[in-house]
């Protein structure tokens, strides 16, 4: 993705420095104003915005939308004629965007070279079929919006065109054939849609293409031989689609390929060893297919690839050789969830100074590993393995680790023996047999940094620990252990977190009142404890919770009759001492007034 930004930047400064130059030489005696139907057009836009956080459309007040002062507006001087229009959200502020639809209007800005409206979220509705007219057009961008509806086939009718990014709307449909008319096209995204069908074969005429992203849509159908012949192409992410059959030969003569991400689709059979002659590639994702066989050996000529993803395929054992004599800039492996048995984490892979080991579900076994270069480590994951004894020293030298995952092993350990570093964010160690009291791993000293923990499944004993100010959790998950306590009040504090799960323990008290301040939470689960009391109204104010589950409780009284609590399945509140009110019968008042079952 960092290739497809810098071409996107490079193809759009191009595209500025040739309109400001063809505009150099023009000379009037006066500088004319901007055409009125070139404003009457951009105001018509302005229309159909009904809500502007960004402010950008305040600025375009006045007769003269060329003067400089309507923002996002640049004009040929010599003409008046409006030729770029850049409409792009500051930052990623979630309270700034445009609300509305693009009118299409904006087809009638003749010599328009440059359409970049972009990030704005809320702009609605179709494409306008009016665009195919805006036939000096250089670049079109109009990524991350909320567009619906078909991809225009008259898009085709843009041949000057080098940028075309329509991803991260809504867009429907099979790709239209029309867009290979587009012969000078350098750039084009379609990624993060709802894209269905075949990659059109009208693609191969694409002889110029820089970048092609496609990912994150719903396309089907074979990968074509085609792309074999875009001799410049940089990078390919067609991830996260429906594609099948294997990877055509033709695809490694792309001698100047950077990015290959093929990951989670339905390919087959084996990895080419051809895949050796893509010596430019440094980013290698081909997890998530069906690929079997061996990792072929030749990946270990690719001396500039320092990503390489693998992961849940049906690749076997054994590990080529040639691999720990090869891929010397290599930096991040992922092996994980393969048919591989491995026994140990290879020297080859211990020994390298990489900054991310994942080998989840390799049949490691054994006590866990020490890397003699670990000051690089950021991310761990040795998940789904056979690995036992203690954490002993594995944590002492790892000071950059950010994320660790040790789950679903056999680890007998004190959480005493844990020593977690400053900048460790997550850390994943379900489904073991650890011991000892959380206030090992959640205290007074706990780092900022830490955005998830999951300690679920295994033996822990003690209380829940008192919560500080200033932490950042987003996730916290302690089922299944044997947490005898209440829930602090404190948990209030956690205004960050977004799952929280202490079920299958011991936990007595009451639900604390201020857990509805954690307003960003979307899972709750309470269950199998020993709660008692009421439900609290203040729950309410969590607007955004998906998920609840209060089961086997001893708690009383109504149910919170708001949703989402009074929608949610009668399960989640099955087998309390007297719950009532939506979905469960209504309450009924005793003699005292108060309402209960």
């Amino acid at each position: 993705m960092q290739s497809l930004r810098w071409v996107f930047n490079v193809l759009l400064i191009f595209s500025c420095l040739n309109v400001f130059s063809e505009s150099l030489p023009q000379t009037t005696s006066e500088t004319p104003v901007c055409s009125e139907a070139d404003r009457a057009a951009l105001l018509s836009f302005k229309a159909r915005i009904l809500k502007d956080t960004t402010d950008i459309l305040s600025s375009w007040t006045g007769s003269d939308c060329c003067d400089g002062g309507w923002e996002g507006v640049e004009c040929n001087p010599a003409t008046g004629r409006v030729t770029t229009l850049q409409l792009q959200r500051p930052d990623r502020d979630a309270s700034i965007y445009m609300k509305g639809t693009l009118s299409p209007s904006l087809g009638s800005l003749r010599f328009l070279e440059v359409m970049v409206i972009s990030g704005m979220k809320h702009i609605k509705g179709p494409i306008p079929e009016s665009f195919s007219n805006l036939t000096h057009l250089i670049q079109l961008i109009l990524e991350d919006n909320s567009l619906e509806g078909n991809i225009p086939s008259g898009l085709g009718h843009l041949s000057l065109l080098q940028g075309l990014s329509l991803s991260g709307n809504h867009l429907r449909g099979q790709i239209p054939s029309s867009l290979g008319n587009l012969r000078n096209l350098q750039l084009i995204n379609l990624a993060k849609n709802f894209l269905s069908g075949p990659i059109p074969p009208t693609f191969k005429n694409f002889h110029a293409l820089l970048s092609l992203d496609l990912s994150f849509n719903m396309l089907s159908g074979l990968l074509p031989d085609s792309l074999g012949q875009f001799k410049n192409l940089t990078l390919i992410d067609i991830s996260n689609n429906q594609l099948s059959g294997q990877m055509p030969i033709s695809l490694f003569n792309l001698a100047n390929l950077l990015d290959l991400s093929l990951s989670n689709n339905q390919l087959t059979g084996k990895i080419p060893d051809q895949i050796g002659e893509l010596k430019s590639l440094t980013t290698l994702q081909l997890s998530a297919n069906r690929f079997t066989g061996h990792i072929p050996g030749s990946i270990s000529g690719l001396q500039k690839l320092w990503s390489l993803n693998l992961s849940r395929n049906g690749l076997s054992d054994p590990l080529p050789d040639t691999l720990g004599r090869g891929i010397h800039s290599l930096l991040s492996i992922d092996l994980s969830y393969n048919n591989l048995s491995l026994g140990t984490v290879p020297d080859w892979i211990r020994s390298r100074q990489l900054r991310a080991v994942h080998l989840a579900g390799c049949k490691l076994r054994g006590t866990l590993p020490s890397f003699p270069k670990p000051d690089s480590l950021n991310s761990i994951d040795l998940s789904d393995n056979y690995f036992t004894g203690g954490f002993s020293n594995f944590f002492a030298n790892l000071s950059s680790l950010e994320k660790v995952k040790l789950s679903n092993n056999q680890l007998k350990a004190d959480l005493s023996e844990i020593r977690l570093h400053e900048g460790l964010s997550s850390i994943d160690l379900h489904s073991n047999q650890l011991t000892g009291s959380l206030s090992r791993v959640l205290n007074n000293k706990t780092s900022s940094f830490l955005e998830a923990i999951d300690v679920s499944g295994n033996q822990i004993t003690g209380g829940i620990p008192e919560f500080s100010e200033g932490l950042s959790l987003k996730v916290l998950n302690l089922a299944s252990n044997r947490i005898a306590s209440l829930i602090p009040s404190s948990i209030s504090n956690l205004i960050e977190l977004e799952r929280l799960d202490v079920s299958r323990n011991q936990i007595t008290g009451t639900i604390p009142t201020g857990l509805g301040l954690l307003l960003k939470l979307q899972w709750l689960d309470l269950s199998i404890n020993g709660l008692t009391g009421r439900i609290p109204n203040s729950l309410l104010g969590i607007e955004d919770l998906r998920h609840a589950n209060f089961r086997a409780n001893r708690l009383c009284g109504e149910i919170p009759q708001g949703r989402p609590y009074n929608i949610f399945p009668a399960g989640a509140y099955a087998h309390n001492q007297c719950l009532c009110g939506k979905p469960l019968p209504p309450c009924r008042k005793t003699k005292q007034g108060n309402m209960g079952q």
